[in-house]
């Protein structure tokens, strides 16, 4: 039961990922060869030569890397509720995934830590979990499940949650904020746009906003998931990077 989770023990998560270099032209010549078969078939049923799908590089851990991490917690649980976000962004992103498993270990031992994320379980925890790999990077506690149990794995994830047991149901996170009554997160750019604006805008602070804006829609829907209050926007403090 979600309403049995304790809300100071959740930390909520949104990551932005684009492809490892701009261009696939950019590759080395083995990692094209790779690409290349990875997108033999089709994603999503759509067609084209590999150079023309290498935006999607961004999808995957393999080809893709992180160029922000937001994260947010209550910081007060008396309502009206309290909550305060924090990024790690830039173009290092060795230095983004320490910068936040640091965060983790902020987290006292015992302490019954959850990763919250919308579509968290196939992206977000994942794809964290492989760059701090490939970045020779100790791999935090909460995101180490190889071999645990189910019930062993502290993951929530509102877009699953949202399934109500249904096998195969996607919904974007625009969509649950928009019939839950929610602000849109997506009112500047949305994720497919993330690339161009990192590659050819430089804008990593657009990127950022964004980022912290999904962080806080996801609080915002378990809130709602559990017949709860939402969190007032004047309640909403950002931590700024010093």
């Amino acid at each position: 039961m979600i309403r049995d989770i304790r809300l100071e023990n959740v930390l909520f998560l949104d990551i932005e990922t684009v492809p490892l270099v701009r261009d696939y032209d950019m590759l080395n010549e083995h990692m094209r060869e790779l690409w290349d078969k990875k997108v033999t078939i089709p994603v999503k049923n759509e067609e084209g030569l590999p150079e023309e799908l290498w935006e999607r590089g961004a999808l995957y851990a393999e080809f893709g890397r992180i160029i922000c991490i937001s994260a947010g917690i209550f910081s007060s649980l008396e309502e009206p509720r309290r909550f305060r976000i924090k990024s790690f962004a830039g173009d290092y992103e060795a230095d983004i995934l320490r910068g936040f498993s640091g965060l983790l270990g902020k987290f006292r031992p015992g302490k019954e830590l959850h990763l919250c994320a919308h579509n968290g379980k196939d992206f977000d925890f994942p794809f964290m979990a492989r760059r701090i790999v490939i970045n020779d990077i100790p791999l935090p506690e909460v995101l180490n499940v190889a071999g645990k149990k189910p019930w062993e794995v502290h993951f929530l994830d509102t877009m699953e949650l949202w399934k109500f047991g249904a096998y195969r149901h996607y919904t974007s996170l625009a969509l649950m904020a928009e019939i839950l009554g929610i602000p849109n997160p997506k009112d500047d750019i949305d994720g497919s746009q993330v690339g161009k604006v990192y590659y050819e805008d430089r804008d990593i602070n657009r990127i950022v906003r964004y980022c912290e804006k999904d962080v806080l829609t996801v609080a915002q829907i378990l809130l709602k998931l559990r017949g709860e209050s939402l969190i007032p926007e004047e309640n909403v403090e950002v931590i700024e990077n010093t």
